[in-house]
């Protein structure tokens, strides 16, 4: 059931000559050894028309304004609808309105100008790539508001989002820069030299095991063998152990709160009876989403839904203070929750009551939410089986810090856009959420760190298992490594390809 979602701007809007939103930035751009940078290229994620360029000595000054000028505004009383992804907005009467939809980090997905508008304006998001908006921007003759698209639709706080800055240079490594403040002077920016040094797979162990993982969809791969059993999810024996269903009780559509979250739970339909152990795929949503948000916008899980497993949703915590809604503790960011804990309890809870196969657990995500799905194969390898990620890498924080120690080889594929304006193909820089910052390892440095851990030997072979995609197979367990390149920008990967790959291992 979808909600509809209702906001009134309050009071009369009239002559808000003074409340035009802008930002400027100031400061210089230098390298680790304190020298200034010139010709670093400077756009924004959520700000389309920046585009900047540093002098010779490294300085450069951004204003970001609402160049129309103003006028008063006729929009006595207007009403924002939100439903089944079309927006409508009524009431209105302004000479222009432009209205732009944003997505999860405030990147403007959409936006459409129209003039002498007099009644209802009706935008379909169903057939743009705006889909799944979190934000809803209206500038109507200069006067200028941002709501939030969640349960309820609400007035932002501080306005728009402030810019999302992202620093370019051949040679070195990106850096991204989100504003604190409107106004900010003397930034100083620090570039750091690019590094392309392969990891090499000739100092890991060679495999234990040559034989490849299986494709049959009937047999999964145990994708491990050196990992002793444990009471609560796998045994070690080759034979599957028998599991008595006829005390699971869950077997219809529910929520359930696990750690004092919300967590929503979906059954195939179908014949589904529940008397027999079946996959379950936990579904991990982007920062600013929700469990509410993501049942209804992940791909893979409705493709895992259609295929007989169980699909599950659960609640980010709150980043701090609110600023950027949910998100997930992936190592250095971005809330305080440990969501290593949540999710080994959401695990015991659903194979508690439902009847999961726990050699059979898979997780994915998008955005943050893939942050998750390969996080938690540094530290959830014993009860997650493989894992599909979309638009996220590791973080050089998670490696650093010595956080990613598989209990066992890891499958994971990882969809990455070679476009992608929020999360660069690259890797870099990237403090989202304030003092807790994070950096990218790049798609390529991910998907060679994985091979690494996985202990995969050889040269990845190319366009498998599609297109565009590049996979180590040689890999400790049975395991496989996978990096598919696209060009999809910031958005969810192919969902059959991803659920096609995941299902084919097992826990041994």
């Amino acid at each position: 059931m979808t909600m509809s979602k209702f906001i009134t701007f309050a009071g009369t809007i009239a002559a808000f000559s003074s409340l035009s939103f802008a930002w400027s930035i100031s400061g210089g751009v230098f390298t680790n050894m304190g020298q200034p940078i010139p010709g670093v290229k400077i756009t924004s994620s959520n700000y389309p028309g920046v585009n900047a360029t540093t002098t010779d000595g490294g300085s450069f000054s951004i204003t970001g304004s609402n160049t129309e000028a103003l006028r008063q505004t006729f929009i006595p009383k207007e009403s924002i609808l939100f439903n089944h992804n079309v927006i409508s907005i009524s009431n209105v009467k302004a000479n222009t309105i432009t209205v732009s939809v944003m997505d999860a980090l405030g990147k403007v997905a959409f936006s459409q100008t129209q003039h002498n508008v007099n009644g209802t304006l009706l935008f379909d998001l169903n057939r743009t790539s705006a889909k799944g908006a979190k934000y809803i921007r209206i500038n109507a003759d200069g006067h200028r508001d941002t709501y939030k698209l969640s349960k309820t639709v609400s007035l932002l706080k501080e306005g728009d989002p402030l810019p999302i800055l992202i620093f370019v240079k051949d040679g070195f490594e990106n850096f991204t820069y989100t504003m604190k403040a409107e106004t900010e002077t003397d930034v100083f920016i620090q570039m750091q030299p690019g590094t392309s040094a392969p990891l090499s797979s000739a100092t890991v162990e060679p495999p234990k095991s040559s034989a490849d993982a299986t494709s049959s969809t009937t047999e999964p791969t145990s994708s491990s063998a050196t990992v002793p059993a444990s009471s609560e999810t796998v045994s070690s024996s080759s034979a599957a152990p028998a599991i008595d269903c006829s005390a699971k009780t869950l077997k219809s559509d529910t929520e359930i709160m696990v750690d004092g979250r919300k967590v929503i739970v979906k059954f195939p339909n179908g014949n589904f009876t529940g008397d027999k152990p079946v996959p379950m795929l936990i579904n991990y949503h982007q920062i600013f989403g929700s469990a509410a948000d993501w049942v209804n916008d992940s791909k893979i899980g409705k493709v895992a839904l259609a295929d007989g497993a169980i699909s599950i949703y659960p609640d980010g915590l709150e980043t701090p203070g609110g600023q950027l809604g949910q998100a997930w503790n992936v190592g250095p960011c971005c809330t305080d929750a440990n969501d290593t804990l949540f999710t080994r309890n959401i695990i015991k809870e659903l194979t508690a009551q439902a009847c999961v196969d726990p050699k059979r657990v898979y997780v994915a995500g998008w955005s943050m939410g893939g942050g998750m799905a390969n996080y938690a194969g540094c530290v959830l390898a014993d009860v997650v089986a493989a894992g599909a990620s979309s638009a996220f890498d590791l973080t050089k924080e998670v490696l650093d810090a010595g956080q990613c120690n598989p209990a066992r080889p890891y499958p994971i594929l990882n969809f990455r856009s070679t476009n992608d304006g929020v999360v660069n193909y690259n890797g870099g820089f990237s403090q989202i959420v304030s003092g807790k910052p994070l950096t990218f390892l790049g798609a390529k440095e991910t998907f060679k760190k994985w091979a690494e851990l996985d202990g995969c030997t050889g040269e990845p072979k190319q366009n498998t298992p599609s297109a565009g995609c590049e996979t180590y197979d040689s890999c400790q367990g049975g395991a496989k490594v996978v990096l598919c390149s696209q060009d999809i920008d910031h958005n969810e990967g192919d969902a059959q390809m991803g659920w096609d790959f995941v299902k084919q291992f097992s826990l041994p």
